[in-house]
């Protein structure tokens, strides 16, 4: 069945999951007429965002993201807000599918009336995110929810993206053999807000100690994404409930920072900057497909590009080049 614009915005502001789902639906599709439509709804619910703190959480996997998410998510309801998960599942490179498992890895989470799970494959889209995963996240704002949970498909990719859509920016690390920073990219800890060592108990709690004077002293040596605010690395266990409060804390007391000092509103500002520059490059580059001969002359200078005929820069620059004197 088919909603109208109208039907889609009044569900959203119900919170009627079922539509907001069609809602997200209709972003992420690349139907034409869908992404008219969708447009016009994204432009009306506009005056609806803005409201609730974005929370990107990244790491290995096997750090428990889902399990952190799920009962972080709880936690959250219990303190009386309202949660949307946006979980990006790992789509396949070979024909862009995906297992999105994640409603059945956070079931308790699921059946909360307050929480809202949406799996999103990434379908190759790099940073671990789908590239609707912004206006994602407006269509959730607008349906009343106070936090986003962003988890990311924690495989190594630049995670640069996760941080250039949210408020936090949140790592979770895992006590194992051998050097514990070993393997933690420099990038990420310069992005990281808040450190969160999970699946702490008695039989390593020493040795996560440890990791977390290794982490501040590591930390020490990098410069502070935020002024007067110093990245805190926590110990606990998302399956035991352990800690999580802590993070919370955390979390609000970094926003409160934020919106103190005035960065918070810049950040948003450059954040939708960033989204606009990255939907003229797709808007442009679709363009150019959609023009016979220049969709052939694209083809031409992708194949000397892959046959390294020339650097592909040079061909790209070349490809430009023709479409600017083809406006």
């Amino acid at each position: 069945m088919k909603f109208s614009t109208q039907d889609l915005i009044e569900g959203i502001q119900s919170g009627n999951k079922r539509l907001i789902a069609k809602a997200i639906t209709l972003v992420e599709s690349k139907n034409s007429e869908h992404r008219h439509q969708a447009e016009d709804l994204l432009k009306k619910i506009m005056p609806l965002t803005g409201k609730s703190i974005r929370v990107g959480i990244t790491g290995v996997p096997g750090a428990g993201k889902s399990t952190f998410i799920e009962n972080f998510g709880r936690l959250a309801i219990a303190n009386g807000k309202k949660v949307a998960v946006l979980a990006i599942d790992p789509s396949s490179a070979i024909n862009k599918g995906s297992i999105l498992g994640d409603k059945t890895r956070m079931e308790e989470l699921a059946k909360e009336e307050n929480a809202f799970i949406r799996p999103s494959p990434s379908s190759g889209f790099l940073g671990g995110v789908a590239n609707t995963t912004f206006e994602t996240m407006l269509i959730c704002e607008a349906a009343g929810y106070d936090y986003i949970l962003i988890e990311t498909v924690g495989v190594g990719q630049s995670e640069v993206l996760v941080s250039d859509i949210t408020d936090v920016f949140l790592f979770l690390k895992i006590i194992g053999g051998g050097d514990e920073l070993q393997g933690i990219k420099r990038g990420i800890m310069e992005m990281v807000d808040v450190i969160f060592i999970n699946k702490v108990d008695d039989s390593n709690l020493q040795k996560a100690k440890n990791t977390r004077l290794e982490l501040k002293r590591a930390l020490d040596f990098l410069t502070s994404k935020e002024k007067d605010w110093k990245v805190p690395v926590l110990l606990g266990s998302a399956l035991r409930n352990e800690g999580l409060d802590d993070v919370l804390h955390k979390i609000i007391e970094f926003i409160d920072l934020k919106k103190k000092t005035g960065r918070f509103d810049l950040v948003r500002a450059e954040q939708s900057e960033k989204r606009f520059e990255y939907w003229v490059q797709e808007y442009i580059l679709n363009m150019m497909k959609r023009n016979e001969s220049l969709e052939e002359a694209y083809i031409h200078h992708k194949k000397n590009a892959s046959a390294l005929v020339s650097n592909p820069s040079t061909e790209a620059k070349l490809f430009v080049e023709k479409f600017l004197k083809k406006e």
